[in-house]
């Protein structure tokens, strides 16, 4: 186990008192700007986080878990954060959330922020974070659980589903049904690094199996049903013959097939579809799409549960890494 640094470690290793060093990281006057910016350097440098409960409260940690996601504008998250709030439903804890946009620099400071109050646990999408974020986490006094990923080296505990095998299976589905004339669609992309890992597994086995993948688009923006409809039509422009498009989210693949109806195409014979995360909104329509099953609430619970033991024990729980196993559904549009 790390050593978990004191405001007194900081104040050596600034060569100041334990009273400058508070008073520089709670930005007083009358401290020079020169110490400010020392003592905050190796605090960040370490990984360092200011306890802004004050008084008797310091030592203590506040009743919230602290829960980091991308979104909330796509339809992902939501049902994570279900998972969570329902398993903390019976227990004094309540989930609190912060939103990094993809954006890993603003991540760090969100979980700054977040780790200031002493939460009881820290709830963090995905396995990628600046180094200073990786050291925060190390040095925080509570559970930290990332969620949504295993492909990747995790902090403490970890549970979520492979999302470079998840995009094999999604090749392998393709494949297995006659399709060689393949296109991917993605979003947020290189942004989203879980996407950008089952791209990487669905062109590796792809390639594996000797099937060179048609056309790509790696857009920038995010997801929505005209974007997918869109970036659908851009493709079969430039590459008709195109059998199958793999898109990086459900909400793209529901575009895609609002392009099919209206370019009057048949969904699967003259062009097959397949998102991802098994989203809410695919249920009620006219033709059921193909998708997987990300598992996105069981992550939420679990990552809750793993919360909840870890303060039963202590913070004595060994770490976790629990892999959820995808499915896919293959729907009618395969």
């Amino acid at each position: 186990m790390t050593k978990k640094l004191l405001l007194k470690d900081i104040a050596k290793l600034a060569g100041v008192s334990e009273m400058t060093a508070s008073r520089a990281l709670r930005d007083a006057p009358d401290v020079s700007k020169a110490t400010k910016a020392k003592v905050e350097r190796i605090a960040q440098s370490h990984g360092y986080v200011p306890n802004r409960i004050a008084g008797s409260l310091s030592s203590k940690s506040v009743n919230l878990v602290a829960v980091v996601v991308p979104s909330l504008n796509s339809f992902v998250f939501p049902e994570v954060l279900s998972g969570v709030s329902e398993t903390l439903a019976n227990s004094p804890l309540k989930p609190v959330v912060g939103v990094s946009g993809y954006d890993l620099a603003e991540e760090e400071e969100v979980i700054r922020e977040m780790l200031s109050w002493r939460p009881s646990g820290l709830i963090v999408a995905g396995l990628e974070h600046t180094e200073t974020t990786r050291k925060m986490l190390a040095q925080a006094d509570c559970p930290v659980v990332e969620i949504m990923d295993t492909d990747g080296d995790p902090v403490g505990h970890c549970v979520g589903i492979s999302h470079l095998e998840a995009g094999r299976l999604m090749a392998r589905e393709m494949l297995a049904r006659g399709y060689r004339r393949i296109g991917f669609i993605g979003t947020k992309m290189p942004q989203d690094f879980r996407a950008k890992k089952r791209f990487d597994g669905f062109v590796a086995e792809l390639t594996d199996q000797g099937v060179q993948l048609s056309d790509q688009e790696l857009f920038s923006g995010g997801s929505s049903i005209l974007t997918g409809r869109e970036l659908t039509a851009d493709m079969l422009q430039r590459s008709p013959e195109i059998e199958c498009i793999y898109y990086s989210s459900d909400v793209m693949s529901v575009g895609g097939m609002m392009h099919c109806q209206v370019a009057g195409l048949d969904i699967p014979n003259d062009l097959a579809l397949a998102g991802f995360n098994n989203l809410e909104i695919l249920q009620g329509l006219p033709l059921p799409l193909a998708t997987t099953d990300s598992c996105r609430r069981a992550i939420g619970k679990r990552a809750a549960e793993i919360v909840l033991k870890a303060r039963e024990q202590g913070g004595n729980l060994l770490a976790v890494h629990e892999v959820l196993q995808s499915r896919i559904s293959a729907g009618q549009s395969l």
